[in-house]
């Protein structure tokens, strides 16, 4: 989280700072219509620039992810620049709209719209040219905010169907194409000799092409195999269907705890699940998919062995590196799958750190337990059940009685994300340095 915080404040401090340096606001004197004109244009930059970044990590660019620190982290910070991009350019229609309703009411009066184009015979050329499309860019751009808005807005809604949501959000490709054309055209010609020309034409270009390849649904598309369903185990206790794969095309293999895109149904789209094994080269890949949504409730009737699915990945940092000694594993309810994958890897491939793996479930299954109890012996983890509404809540007090080497852990969390910051707050309050608490953000909205 304090690598996306970063990068955040600094493209944000970044766009804000060349902005009104550019514009030179800080060095003239105070006139409502310059004022107005300068919020204007940072408001634009702002948004635009947003705007750009988030597309740009909406097709999953494995080269960020390591410096993000995984693809979670990386949907994180695209859904804040999407709320950065709706506020900012809500600002920007109203610096906009509202000088015109107070002129529309007698309390302001017009002023002269002069347009100074720059110096130079190239830069005064393309000006001219883009002068002519001003009008319709501006026009462009306000259908396209119109369009934009309700589509983020949308986006942000947990209960809208991911089937429709999947759809509805490629639209913004097309709204921001049509924002980008607004920006362009409209950028202010003082601008042009300055840094945020450079700056924010990177930005859209870079932006322009993920959006093509967002339109054109080649996202991922070469991380894509196709494969068949070998095997369904369905653990009714705890709503889990076990599914096992059988890859047709070539998987460049994957590390425990990183996951997939799974498309089971073409028309819902691909689902993100974490693969709950080790790869051993067979071809083969296993999920552990818990029955929450409409969806995945309703896989245990509608696939089969033999159905072609569309698996896309890997993904995600959540590989189990650490240079201390032992380490001490958290997960809650479904969060269990890269444990699952963890401990199939330590099996083939022994590990002399020290393990302790609670396992927190309110819906046990008994074979489902049986198994993980079974895995873990072979991997020579110590294994700690606790049954919600049975066994005492696992805290941080209670963590530190139990395994009292703590302090020369590192901690891996998956599960309910409130449970995690709890445990975090807690433990790093107790001494835990925060790099040592790693925690999966496994939500994509």
């Amino acid at each position: 989280m304090k690598t996306i915080r970063l990068a955040y404040l600094v493209l944000l401090t970044g766009l804000a700072l060349v902005s009104l340096f550019s514009d030179r606001v800080l060095s003239r004197p105070y006139e409502f219509r310059t004022f107005q004109l300068s919020m204007i244009n940072l408001t634009g930059i702002l948004a635009i620039g947003c705007m750009s970044a988030g597309m740009f990590l909406a097709t999953r660019p494995t080269s960020v992810e390591p410096i993000l620190g995984g693809l979670d982290k990386t949907y994180r910070l695209h859904k804040w620049l999407g709320i950065s991009a709706l506020v900012f350019s809500t600002l920007h229609w109203l610096w906009v709209k509202a000088p015109n309703w107070l002129i529309g009411l007698g309390w302001m009066q017009r002023p002269s719209s002069k347009l100074d184009l720059p110096t130079g015979d190239t830069l005064s050329a393309i000006a001219h040219i883009l002068s002519h499309y001003r009008g319709l860019a501006a026009s462009v751009g306000e259908w396209a905010f119109y369009a934009a808005v309700p589509l983020i807005i949308v986006a942000l809604l947990k209960r809208f169907p991911y089937r429709h949501f999947f759809k509805t959000h490629r639209l913004l490709a097309v709204a921001y194409l049509a924002l980008a054309f607004h920006a362009v055209v409209l950028m202010k010609p003082a601008y042009w000799n300055t840094a945020i020309v450079p700056l924010i034409g990177l930005l859209i270009f870079m932006a322009t092409l993920a959006a093509a390849v967002s339109l054109l649904r080649r996202v991922g598309y070469t991380r894509r195999a196709v494969g068949v369903i070998d095997n369904l185990t369905h653990h009714r206790d705890n709503r889990v269907l076990e599914i096992v794969i059988r890859l047709k095309d070539r998987w460049f293999g994957h590390a425990a705890g990183q996951f997939a895109f799974v498309t089971l149904d073409a028309a819902e789209g691909p689902h993100p699940f974490t693969i709950s094994s080790a790869w051993h080269d067979d071809g083969k890949l296993r999920f552990h998919i818990k029955g929450i949504g409409d969806y995945t409730q309703s896989l245990p009737e509608t696939v089969k062995p033999g159905d072609l699915v569309t698996v896309e990945g890997p993904y995600g940092a959540f590989d189990f590196r650490g240079d201390k000694p032992r380490q001490i594993w958290i997960a809650g309810g479904i969060g269990i799958t890269p444990f699952l994958a963890r401990l199939q890897a330590r099996v083939r491939h022994p590990d002399e750190r020290a393990v302790d793996l609670f396992y927190s479930t309110k819906a046990p299954d008994q074979v489902f337990i049986g198994a993980v109890e079974q895995l873990a012996t072979r991997a020579n983890v110590r294994l700690h059940i606790l049954v919600s509404g049975k066994d005492e809540r696992l805290t941080a007090k209670r963590l530190c009685e139990i395994v009292p080497e703590w302090m020369s852990a590192d901690v891996w969390f998956c599960g309910p994300a409130g449970f995690g910051r709890a445990l975090r707050r807690d433990l790093v309050a107790r001494g835990l340095a925060v790099e040592d608490f790693h925690q999966e953000l496994f939500e994509m909205r």
